[in-house]
Parts: structure tokens; C-alpha cells; sequence
């Protein structure tokens, strides 16, 4: 099992063995919007969730912290998201960024969500340090080629299901215990910006404060199979 290490804001660090790795899917707030994109999706072949929201288990070594993905083909991209840490001492949050194989959502979307890492970043904040105003933490997310960086995603935490919300389902489904990791689902996308890109960042930041937590890596393809 991956053992994932945070910074905390106190100066102390939080080691967490994950036991456990789910990924909501369709978490958005506003139900238009999230009919809205099931219905884009359905245009690209890909299929629909049987329930909204959807929550799909992943394989728990999958939860990183790296600076690197890699990639069998040029059409995966990152997401934008928050990730809840369940601890022996407490409740974390901190950035991620959830990369996925697009070729193989059209298949199934919990194969494409096993196909590479979600990132998590090396930093967290205790749940309950920010849950009074985390409708106002903004959630970004840029791209990047040829060195040059592209805002793609520009949001807040209050577009997507709290995080209470899926402790509750955490809750009933039996995995409210340390070494639990659930990452959020994420917020759209900024239409013709190129998702495919050789580099993602996602920052998520407190303005109460001003601190952000930030994720960041490179997109690596592998060597071509042989055989």
C-alpha cells in the first residue's frame, strides 16, 4: 500500500497509509450543469453514470505524490480536484489532480480512472481549520506545452459536493476510517483550452489566509510496446 506524507500548517507532518482510494464522479452542485455534462460526454461515447453522483473505487497505490505521470498515449489529461485524508488523528483536505485515460473512458469510466495516478499534494489543511469558508476556496487548475501555461479550470470548492456530504456516504458505506482517501470530482473546464497538454498544476487556495496548496507534474509518455 502507498504511504502518502503531509505538511501541515502547524509545522507537523501527517503520515497516512491508504487503505482505501474512491473517486466521485458528476459532484457538481447545480443539477443542469451536471446533466450538461453527462449529455457532452454521451456525444464523445462515453457512458453515463447509473446514479448521480457517481463514486468509483480505485486501487489505493494509485493515490501519489510525484512530480511525474506516465502515459501509454496522448490523450489523457488531469482534474482539478480536492482530496479528503482520513487520519487515526482527524480529517485532512489538500489539492489533487485526478488523471485519466480519456481513450479508455469510452469503455468504462472506473477502468479509466485505474489507468493512472491520482496526484495528491505534499501539503494539507485539517477539515476543520477551513470547513466554516470552504465554499470560498478557489479551486485552479493550468496546462502547460512547449513552456507556456494555460488557466483551463476556475472554480471554487462551492461548485462540488462538501465534503461532509461524502463523509455521510463514507459513513454508510462502511470506509469512514483512517487510511481512506476520496477525491472530490471536479469543476468544468474552460472551453478551447487543450486538455492534452505535456504538463498540469492545480492549486487550491484559502482566502482567509492566503496559503495555497499546490500539485504539479510532468505528463511522460512511455516507450512504444513491443509485441
Amino acid at each position: 500500500m502507498t504511504t502518502l506524507s503531509f505538511d501541515l500548517a502547524d509545522g507537523t507532518r501527517q503520515d497516512v497509509r491508504v487503505t482505501h482510494l474512491l473517486n466521485a464522479g458528476h459532484s457538481g452542485v447545480e443539477a443542469e450543469k451536471v446533466e450538461a455534462h453527462i449529455a457532452e460526454l454521451a456525444e464523445l461515447g462515453i457512458p453515463g453514470p447509473s446514479v448521480v453522483p457517481a463514486l468509483y473505487p480505485i486501487s489505493p497505490y494509485l493515490a501519489q505524490q510525484t512530480g511525474e505521470v506516465s502515459v501509454q498515449h496522448a490523450r489523457t489529461s488531469g482534474e482539478a480536484e480536492w482530496a479528503l485524508v482520513i487520519t487515526g488523528s482527524g480529517i485532512l483536505i489538500t489539492a489533487a489532480c485526478d488523471h485519466t485515460d480519456r481513450v479508455l473512458e469510452v469503455h468504462g469510466v472506473a477502468w479509466s480512472k485505474n489507468a493512472s495516478p491520482d496526484v495528491l499534494g505534499r501539503e494539507a489543511w485539517k477539515l476543520h481549520d477551513v470547513e466554516d469558508h470552504l465554499d470560498r476556496i478557489t479551486l485552479r487548475a493550468w496546462v502547460g506545452s512547449d513552456g507556456r501555461e494555460e488557466l483551463i479550470q476556475d472554480s471554487t470548492l462551492g461548485a462540488l459536493l462538501s465534503p461532509g456530504y461524502w463523509l455521510g456516504v463514507l459513513t454508510d458505506m462502511g470506509l469512514h476510517e483512517p487510511g481512506t482517501v476520496l477525491m472530490s470530482g471536479t469543476v468544468p473546464m474552460i472551453q478551447g483550452v487543450n486538455q492534452f497538454a505535456s504538463t498540469w498544476r492545480v492549486e487550491m487556495t484559502d482566502p482567509a489566509t492566503g496559503h495555497s496548496i499546490a500539485v504539479a507534474y510532468e505528463v511522460v509518455p512511455m516507450p512504444e510496446p513491443i509485441g
